[in-house]
């Protein structure tokens, strides 16, 4: 059925015959949801829990899903198409239910099927647990871009890890982060299909032998000293409203042998499960806490891990219609979402030069026009290096792999630049020194023939900073793709009323062809629209108003402004600039001066062994407490919500009215969060950084609120050894606000708890918060002016929604697929009965 209100389909979809009435098929449709609730949870729809009723009506959307989904993989096979592999350690896909219901067109149809027996469908969309395999926007991008592949109908796969307890669910205890174990899979799991019939073993340790061959020459084989089991996942990706569902494959860790019976009939019981769980804590958490060996030698299984068992399964599938892999670059592509999954450049070159015997020329050749390397940090820290010792006992013949390619690589160094030292130790994919390490971003590059960024800002600060020599050699190989969102869920999903309004002005198609948003903007200066516009984001306010009573007790005016900062949590992400200015606003209100109402709302997780950024949730936590309780004012009202996830997000992006991307510049890669909230008419204040400037680019200078140092200044300030005292002078407020915080007024039971961040700020600070405290303070006063005449903000934010269309993940994925993967769509345009179509060869799945 075609999409009752928002989008064309881009290809036909499989439709029921037309001599089915619409009152059969939702006779049909009803008969099914019961079947599932009978069947599948054993229980009368009478006497079914919510919990019972969501899996009933997963499985039943699910099955709607599986021949689309098997439709996809045959075509995929059958004309032999080139794909794109994506590989990332994160992956945050939120919930899945109402997502597939938009995909295919029928989440009208069910509300209305369930509404007629008394089931609430919003009720079971808060049955479902969000899927917590990433930590922030790197997982989020990864998920908006498998919906893009498949709503472009692109051959594609997504592969990760299975990760039991996902990053961690946070509590908050007496304002202080408390990590819990996220338990998403408890009550399982109904869109993964479990495949354990393609395991797939996986090597840590022991040795390399060097073995005669049949040539006369010698062949290197690994001995691994233990074994690991990986065990896929499948989760389909369906396309919004096209018949293309894709495939995102997450591996879960088993044990080579997972009982000991002679040990357990011994008397040695914790003994005979011990390999059980020694493996099987591969597949545990996201991101093990690395402050501790044991931590970062588990960080380092987990990645080699998920891309062994993801490079076997790619050379399976290639293997399956080529003789050999003269052609694997022209059928395979794959990209590497950051470092995490660089080893699979070694891996890929051990399968193709130690298992199937390739001469190393003709393997190198392969692997570098397969892969692609999307970079997404400036931080040089976040760069993995891994140390030599540890990658050499872990993975002794990729560390000689390595090693070959190194030395190689050290050739092409020496001849551009034959005196320079300096240059082979910078470039050195080992290093040397005291202790030598691997450089994980240094074998990205070298070993992949695209090397991207994700904002136009970042990749020039790549390019000139970041990876400045290797750009000198490869020049031809850096470029940008400035990252995306999906609107499907991040507008048509999360905010309806929004999406119904834009339909109604510009008609459907536009959520597969975001650049038609452009449409609105004669509507910005129509009275009615602005009106309308008012009252959906009202409506969502008081929602949101709702929802954060619920969670932290809190009434908040949704008269007065939301101030939104929701990102992970990262000293330079600064949101201690924004608790900072939290302070002084409190303090002039109090003091009776004339202050637009705010709520100031904070959603960000910090990760377990970041001290720093922990003690930062727990300041936003005691500003809240005595900012909240103060009979004196009523203006300001401070908010941290907790547990920040992809389902949250959508409470909040909808509601807000400013949008804080307030990043010191020249660190934040691109961000989406700041596409999300503009997307939904927030207005941004922000910094030069990252997709900022682009958004800003877009929406006009006048329709954003800009601040801060640029990048180049960030940078003067740190040569001179900028000391954050000086910008104190001649700001008494903001003077008063450091010394309220240092001294302990807002946390009294421990008043030195914030010395140690104060003391930061006011030394050499690298985030620079204090100097542009200054210029972000006199922008938030322009922020209260505007937001005090609501017809012209209302005008901003209209403008805002109608020039982003250039940041939908669609656009993204189309410039990957032409630039990097050379991918091309393959559309399914039919539906075949599984059941009468003779197999085509091995299980396309």
């Amino acid at each position: 059925p075609a999409h009752p209100r928002h989008a064309l389909p881009s290809v036909p979809m499989a439709s029921p015959p037309p001599s089915v009435s619409p009152h059969r098929r939702e006779l049909k449709l009803r008969q099914e949801f019961v079947d599932r609730v009978r069947f599948a949870r054993s229980k009368n729809p009478s006497t079914a829990t919510p919990w019972d009723r969501f899996v009933a009506l997963s499985l039943a959307v699910r099955d709607q899903i599986a021949l689309r989904w098997i439709e996809t993989q045959r075509t995929y096979y059958e004309r032999d198409v080139k794909r794109a592999h994506y590989l990332s350690a994160e992956y945050l896909l939120g919930r899945a239910l109402r997502s597939n219901l938009y995909a295919l067109g029928m989440q009208d149809e069910y509300r209305k099927v369930l509404g007629e027996i008394g089931i609430d469908l919003d009720e079971l969309f808060e049955q479902e647990s969000d899927a917590g395999l990433g930590n922030g926007g790197l997982g989020r991008l990864a998920a908006c871009f498998l919906e893009s592949l498949a709503t472009l109908s692109l051959p594609g796969m997504g592969y990760g890890i299975r990760y039991e307890f996902g990053i961690f669910e946070q509590a908050i205890r007496n304002g202080y982060q408390v990590e819990r174990a996220d338990e998403w899979l408890k009550f399982g799991n109904p869109w993964e299909f479990a495949r354990p019939e393609y395991t797939v073993p996986v090597g840590f340790g022991g040795h390399t032998m060097h073995v005669p061959n049949e040539s006369g020459g010698f062949k290197i084989i690994w001995k691994p000293s233990t074994k690991v089991i990986g065990v896929p996942y499948d989760t389909p990706i369906a396309g919004y409203m096209s018949n293309t569902v894709n495939t995102l494959r997450l591996w879960a860790a088993r044990a080579d042998q997972e009982f000991d019976f002679s040990l357990f009939n011994a008397g040695d019981y914790l003994r005979a499960v011990e390999e059980k769980n020694h493996s099987e804590v591969i597949s545990k958490v996201l991101y093990p806490n690395d402050s501790f060996e044991i931590g970062r030698e588990l960080r380092l299984k987990q990645e080699y891990f998920f891309v062994a068992c993801s490079i076997h399964d790619i050379v399976w599938r290639y293997k399956k219609s080529h003789r050999d892999f003269s052609k694997f670059s022209d059928k395979v592509a794959i990209q590497l979402n950051d470092t995490h999954p660089a080893v699979a450049i070694a891996e890929l070159m051990r399968v193709l030069v130690d298992e199937n015997q390739m001469e190393w020329e003709d393997a190198w050749k392969q692997t570098v026009a397969a892969f692609g390397y999307t970079n997404h940090t400036l931080l040089p820290e976040a760069l993995e290096r891994w140390p030599a010792t540890l990658f050499q006992r872990l993975l002794p013949r990729h560390f000689e792999l390595i090693g070959e390619i190194n030395r190689r690589f050290m050739r092409e160094v020496m001849s551009l630049f034959p005196h320079s030292p300096q240059h082979m130790a910078r470039m050195s994919i080992i290093s040397e020194g005291p202790e030598r390490e691997v450089r994980m971003a240094h074998l990205a590059v070298v070993g992949s023939h695209s090397v991207n960024g994700v904002a136009k800002l970042h990749s020039e600060l790549i390019q000139t900073q970041l990876l400045k020599d290797f750009h000198a050699l490869y020049p031809e190989r850096f470029n940008n793709k400035t990252n995306g969102v999906t609107p499907r869920r991040w507008l048509l999903e999360c905010n309806p009323g929004l999406a119904s309004l834009i339909t109604e002005r510009i008609g459907e198609g536009w959520a597969t062809e975001l650049e038609r948003l452009k449409g609105l903007e004669p509507f910005a200066d129509d009275p009615e629209f602005r009106t309308r516009l008012r009252t959906i984001k009202m409506e969502n306010k008081l929602s949101l108003a709702g929802l954060i009573y619920d969670l932290v007790k809190l009434r908040v005016d949704p008269q007065s402004m939301y101030d939104v900062q929701i990102k992970r949590l990262h000293e330079y992400k600064r949101q201690h600039l924004a608790a900072l200015h939290a302070v002084t606003l409190y303090l002039r209100a109090k003091r009776g001066e004339n202050v637009q109402p705010r709520t100031i709302l904070f959603g960000a997780k910090a990760a377990p062994g970041y001290r720093r950024a922990k003690l930062i949730i727990k300041l936003i936590h005691a500003i809240a407490d005595i900012v909240n309780a103060d009979k004196r004012q009523t203006a300001v009202r401070v908010a941290f919500l907790p547990n920040y996830r992809v389902s949250l997000a959508e409470r909040i992006i909808p509601a807000a009215d400013l949008s804080e991307q307030i990043s010191t510049a020249g660190m934040e890669a691109s961000g989406t969060g700041n596409m999300k909230l503009a997307m939904n008419g927030a207005l941004t204040i922000g910094t030069l950084d990252g997709a900022n400037i682009e958004i800003r680019d877009a929406v006009g200078e006048e329709n954003f609120f800009l601040f801060g140092l640029t990048a180049d200044e960030v940078l003067a300030r740190r040569a001179e050894r900028y000391d954050g005292r000086r910008a104190l002078e001649g700001q008494p407020l903001l003077a008063e606000a450091v010394e309220l915080i240092r001294g302990g007024f807002f946390c009294p039971e421990e008043p030195q708890i914030f010395a140690p961040l104060i003391e930061d700020l006011l030394g050499f600070d690298p985030y620079l918060v204090l100097a542009d405290f200054a210029s972000y303070a006199a922008v938030q006063a322009k922020v209260d002016v505007a937001f005090g005449h609501a017809d012209d903000w209302t005008r901003m934010a209209a403008l805002n929604i109608a020039r982003v269309g250039q940041f939908s993940s669609d656009r993204t994925i189309n410039e990957y697929a032409r630039d990097i993967w050379g991918v091309e769509p393959c559309r399914i345009t039919s539906l075949r009965d599984p059941s009468l179509v003779p197999d085509s060869g091995p299980d396309p799945v």
